[in-house]
């Protein structure tokens, strides 16, 4: 698709993508998998100039799930290594470009590099209001559900205020809303997501926003992620254009 059709195509709000087929593109091409994930961090970059371009205002990235410390040591390391250089070379441009750094999930425990990195960026781009990027790292959707509700039946017993009866405190939980539950998430504050694309031909979420995917359009490619590229984000973008969201009803 051309850019003048482009320009005319309807968008979503916001993009999730799980960049998946990384260390399988490099074993391919008789490359370790670490060269996968430097390939992958060229189309990250080429998919968050283009989500600016096209007009899309949150691009959400799975960049390390809590399972990925499984892997072994030295892709881990790289992982993290590729990010750090990702961050120092691309920080610039997406500051001039109007981009929001944002991170969700317990990167307080990511290597330090990276770490200060990472604060650097969201602290850099905070006033920013182009594209909201966000970077789910160390993130695992159950782990944020169930962070979520002890941070908010915590909330709702000392809003019950010291000494409170046992039938006050399970009162205020009973009216817990989804709502309420929303705001304990770490995505509070940004939409869900309306498209969540999958690279690499698995067919599975692997513990991906699970409380915001309730309404998502799912798009399954078999594109590796180093060959993602703006034709085939277009792709994905045409074929939600082309589905009727019900929302339940008719």
């Amino acid at each position: 698709m051309n850019d003048q059709n482009t320009e005319k195509m309807p968008v979503p709000s916001h993009i999730a993508i799980i960049m998946d087929g990384n260390g399988r593109w490099a074993q391919r091409q008789g490359m370790p998998r670490v060269a996968g994930h430097n390939a992958g961090m060229k189309s990250l970059k080429a998919t968050v100039r283009a989500c600016g371009e096209l007009g899309i205002d949150y691009l959400t990235v799975y960049a390390f799930s809590t399972e990925n410390w499984k892997r072994p040591q030295d892709e881990v390391s790289g992982i993290f290594k590729i990010m750090v250089l990702y961050i120092k070379k691309e920080l610039k441009e997406l500051n001039e470009e109007n981009v929001k750094v944002n991170v969700i999930g317990e990167w307080g425990v990511i290597p330090e590099d990276a770490k200060k990195s990472l604060i650097n960026a969201v602290e850099t781009t905070k006033n920013n209001t182009g594209l909201v990027f966000t970077l789910a790292l160390n993130y695992g959707g159950r782990r944020e559900i169930t962070d979520a509700v002890k941070a908010l039946v915590k909330a709702e017993a000392a809003g019950a205020g010291d000494g409170a009866a046992v039938g006050d405190i399970i009162s205020r939980i009973e009216n817990i809303t989804e709502d309420d539950l929303g705001r304990y998430l770490d995505t509070h504050g940004i939409p869900d997501p309306d498209i969540i694309i999958r690279t690499g031909g698995e067919m599975r979420l692997s513990n991906f926003l699970l409380w915001q995917c309730a309404y998502s359009e799912f798009i399954f490619t078999d594109v590796y992620w180093p060959d993602f590229d703006r034709a085939e984000l277009v792709r994905c973008i045409e074929t939600y254009n082309h589905r009727n969201r019900r929302y339940g009803g008719l």
